[in-house]
C-alpha cells in the first residue's frame, strides 16, 4: 500500500514499501518513488504517498476498458503480449475465458447393422460444444503468449490453458466422440429383406470433459452436449452465460436434431443435426471458439 502523506516516515516503511538490502541506507532508494536517480533524497517530498505497486500492461486481441479492468477479446489466433505483470492488488491476476470450437453433426452414414439390405434410414446425432473454461490465474510474467481460437472440431488455448474442441455427432448407429462437450449418439434403422425383418442399431453419447456428455440414442439421434448439461432427445445441452466480456453472453450451446444449421461464430456451440432423414444429408458445423483475458490496468 501506497506509504502515508503526512507526518514522519521511517525508512523501515520506505524499506518495507519498495525492497531493498539490509542494513538499509536511503542511498539504495535513488530512483523510487519521486527521488531523483543520483544526489540529495529529502523524504517527504519523495517518498509522501507514493507506491511500489506496478499494474499489468499488455496488448493483442480486441481490446475495451470497463472501469479499472481492461478486456482482450480473440475472435481469432493471434499473440497476448504482458509488458509489464503488475504487482498492485488486483492487478497480478488475469481473469479468463476459453471456449473451443464446437463440434459439428454428423451426415447420416455410418450405420453398420448387418445384413442391411434396402429401406435404410439414417439418424445422425447433433455436435457438442466446445469445452468452456472460465476462472483465474496469477502465472504469467512479462512475456508474449500464443492465443489460438479454435474453428468448428479444434482446441482454443492461451496462457497455458486450453478449452477443448467439442466433440462430433455421430452418423447413423454409431457414437458420438469425445471432446470438451460430447458429441449425440446415431440412430441407425434398416430393412433386411431375405429375414423379412427391421434391424435397429443405436450408439451411445460422447463423454464430455468440460462440459455435458452427448445423448444416448432412442429411437433416433441425440442431441450434443453443452457446458451447463448433457444432450438429451432432439435438445443439445444448454450453454452457460459469462459477463467477462462486460455484458452477458451465451457459450458453448450443444447442437440440436432436424437442424442442420452451424454454430455461430464465437459461441462454441454445436452443429445441428439431421434427426430422421432418408438418404445422405450432411450435419451442420461447429462455431468457432473465443479467448477473452480481464485484468486491472490502474
Amino acid at each position: 500500500m501506497a506509504l502515508q502523506s503526512s507526518g514522519q516516515i521511517k525508512l523501515s516503511e520506505i524499506a518495507a514499501e519498495y525492497g531493498g538490502s539490509a542494513p538499509h541506507s536511503l542511498s539504495e532508494y535513488h530512483g523510487k518513488g519521486n527521488a531523483p536517480a543520483s544526489g540529495e533524497i529529502q523524504i517527504a517530498a519523495d517518498f509522501y504517498g507514493t507506491s511500489n505497486a506496478t499494474f499489468t500492461a499488455a496488448t493483442g486481441g480486441t481490446v475495451t476498458t470497463s472501469g479499472d479492468y481492461k478486456i482482450h477479446k480473440f475472435t481469432g489466433s493471434g499473440t497476448f503480449s504482458v509488458s509489464v505483470a503488475g504487482n498492485a492488488a488486483g492487478s497480478n491476476t488475469i481473469e479468463y475465458l476459453l471456449v473451443g470450437g464446437g463440434g459439428s453433426g454428423n451426415a447420416n452414414g455410418g450405420i453398420s447393422v448387418s445384413p442391411c439390405t434396402e429401406s435404410i434410414v439414417y439418424c445422425a446425432g447433433a455436435g457438442g460444444a466446445g469445452g468452456y473454461i472460465t476462472g483465474t490465474t496469477t502465472s504469467f510474467t512479462a512475456s508474449t503468449y500464443s492465443v489460438v481460437v479454435g474453428g468448428a472440431g479444434s482446441s482454443s488455448s492461451g496462457l497455458g490453458l486450453t478449452g477443448n474442441a467439442g466433440g462430433n455427432g455421430a452418423g447413423g448407429g454409431g457414437n458420438g466422440a469425445s471432446g470438451g462437450c460430447g458429441g449425440g449418439a446415431g440412430w441407425g434403422y434398416c430393412y433386411n429383406r431375405s429375414a423379412y425383418t427391421w434391424n435397429t442399431q443405436r450408439g451411445t453419447g460422447g463423454s464430455g470433459s468440460q462440459g455435458g456428455n452427448g445423448g444416448t440414442a432412442g429411437d433416433y439421434g441425440q442431441g450434443g452436449g453443452g457446458a451447463g448439461g448433457n444432450g438429451s432427445g432432439q435438445s443439445g445441452g444448454s450453454p452457460l452465460s459469462n459477463s467477462i466480456s462486460g455484458s452477458a453472453v451465451n457459450y458453448s450451446r450443444g447442437g440440436s436434431l432436424f437442424n442442420t444449421s452451424t454454430g455461430a461464430a464465437n459461441t462454441g456451440n454445436g452443429g445441428g443435426g439431421t434427426g430422421y432423414y432418408h438418404g445422405n444429408v450432411g450435419g451442420g458445423s461447429g462455431g468457432s471458439g473465443i479467448v477473452i483475458f480481464k485484468y486491472k490496468f490502474q
